[in-house]
């Protein structure tokens, strides 16, 4: 493909292949309809902080040095953080609030627990003699079938100088953690999947050589479980062949059934409504006309 037809391609993200495989019906009205709009929330804000705030220790705890990373004050960093991403969000959203300062405190004071916690575990994720950081929003762009190209940005990449191996970090913001539902679910970990298999493709890494790992942050911790669950959560997902061939095939058939070969959306197909949990955070759940409840087929 050329430059300039590159240029032309659409493109396509693991949050527009993930929206599909939960419900076909919505992704057609989000992106064939194009009706979707993003909308902010304390949520989205306190991630983007956070992942803000933990990339920037980590860049300096891995090109400059211990000391340097150890004196930033992370706190004020992150309560920088939530004021410009709030003030950018409301700025966008016509002025209007969509959050108290009650609320933002209590973020924020859940955010000072996490970093806290992954200031003294730092040496558990990170090992500043035996990692090299290789980038942060290390962008991917990789062509596809059917004159598409897939696009995302990794949050964190490292090479282990020990045995030469690279590992990708994607860092979640969760209120209570991921469960075992979660972490069985392929389509929620084929985020990393995908960004190994095209990170591979991309720079001419043995995709063997590659690890995969989920830094999953917990806003809440319940203190009268038996066993408290740590405040930050890891999980490395199946990644190998077989499991990136699974994925594969389901991105796929994702693009073969939205995607004419020129790149356009497929308008003429079937895209069915399926009912599961996550109806209750559908912006379309309660609209007859656009997703009628008796053509919702069960998860």
């Amino acid at each position: 493909m050329s430059e300039s037809e590159n240029t032309k391609a659409k493109t396509v993200s693991y949050s527009q292949f993930s929206l599909y495989a939960q419900c076909p019906r919505r992704w057609k009205l989000d992106y064939l309809e194009n009706r979707r709009e993003y909308t902010q929330s304390i949520h989205t804000i306190f991630g983007s902080s956070m992942h803000t705030t933990i990339q920037t220790f980590v860049k300096q705890l891995l090109t400059v040095s211990v000391k340097t990373a150890e004196a930033m004050d992370l706190n004020k960093m992150l309560q920088e953080n939530l004021y410009d991403e709030y003030k950018k969000a409301i700025s966008k959203n016509g002025n209007n609030h969509f959050s108290t300062s009650q609320e933002l405190a209590e973020f924020y004071q859940d955010g000072v627990a996490i970093l806290d916690y992954f200031k003294k575990k730092r040496s558990v994720f990170f090992n500043t003699k035996y990692h090299e950081l290789v980038g942060i929003e290390k962008p991917l762009r990789v062509d596809l079938s059917n004159n598409l190209v897939f696009i995302g940005f990794i949050d964190i990449i490292i090479k282990d100088t020990r045995d030469n191996t690279y590992i990708i970090y994607d860092i979640k913001t969760s209120t209570m953690g991921w469960n075992k539902s979660q972490k069985a679910d392929i389509t929620k970990t084929a985020q990393l999947v995908l960004y190994k298999d095209y990170y591979a493709k991309q720079f001419g890494v043995d995709a063997d050589a590659i690890n995969v790992e989920y830094i999953i942050v917990r806003r809440k911790i319940n203190e009268e479980l038996e066993f408290v669950p740590k405040r930050i959560q890891t999980f490395s997902p199946a990644s190998g062949k077989p499991t990136r061939n699974k994925v594969s095939k389901m991105l796929t058939e994702f693009i073969d059934h939205c995607f004419t070969k020129e790149g356009e959306y497929q308008v003429d197909n079937k895209y069915v409504a399926v009912q599961s949990s996550a109806c209750n955070y559908c912006p379309y759940k309660s609209d007859e006309s656009l997703c009628p409840k008796k053509e919702r087929v069960k998860e």
